[in-house]
């Protein structure tokens, strides 16, 4: 599928996220699932793993918002050097970054998991920044969900649907080790939370949002839908 035509589907799709976040909604959402040369878009499935940095299209106020006017990962920690994960997004002004090996940045001894190479993530979060997902839920029901992760303060995450609470608060566990050598590491040790939270979904396209709600300071990478043990 080429990128015309992912566009016009995500057309068709603006229909069912206006009528996933219901008849109440101020006005339709006009947020679209991201979608570039790499990843073609679309809706993001459930069950699955949900990437975080595949947030929607549509900018400030209504894909995200943050208190942030550019991205403070791509093309800038990253610098602009014509490489797709460098430049990823750089012109959104959510932080996004990638994992990377040398310099044992986010493959060193104080990981508690092992992340992908080159997983793309959300960084630099702050307390009231929040970001929507737009996902397709291949069949109701009771959902588990894991989230991979940094923190270096702990913290406290929501989730919501079409525009509702869904999660009120997940306490997320800090990262940060005592024995950590190098200051600037602790942002990079990385975890897997298992069973944040358990959710109810409904069949079909929905709109998922990620909202930072204390501390900030966490690299989120993604948030993993399994259906629930019963």
């Amino acid at each position: 599928m080429n990128l015309r035509s992912v566009s016009g589907a995500c057309a068709s799709l603006a229909l069912s996220c206006a009528a996933a976040l219901g008849a109440g909604a101020a006005s339709p959402y006009l947020g679209r699932p991201f979608a570039d040369a790499v990843h073609k878009g679309g809706p993001q499935e459930i069950p699955g793993k949900v990437q975080c940095a595949y947030y929607d299209l549509g900018g400030e106020g209504v894909a995200y918002h943050t208190v942030d006017t550019r991205n403070k990962g791509s093309g800038a920690l990253n610098p602009a050097n014509g490489t797709y994960l460098n430049e990823f997004r750089m012109n959104e002004a959510i932080g996004t970054s990638y994992t990377k090996l040398h310099d044992a940045i986010d493959f060193n001894p104080y990981d508690l998991v092992k992340p992908p190479m080159d997983q793309l993530y959300v960084g630099w979060t702050t307390p009231g920044e929040w970001f929507n997902i737009t996902v397709n839920v291949d069949h109701g029901g009771s959902y588990a969900v894991d989230l991979l992760y940094t923190s270096n303060r702990g913290g406290k995450i929501a989730l919501d649907l079409n525009g509702n609470a869904l999660v009120p608060g997940i306490d997320i566990v800090s990262t940060a080790s005592p024995a950590e050598p190098i200051p600037w590491r602790q942002w990079h040790h990385w975890n897997v939370m298992r069973n944040i939270a358990t959710v109810e979904l409904p069949k079909g396209v929905n709109v998922l949002t990620v909202r930072i709600v204390t501390e900030g300071n966490m690299n989120l990478a993604s948030l993993d839908f399994r259906p629930a043990a019963r």
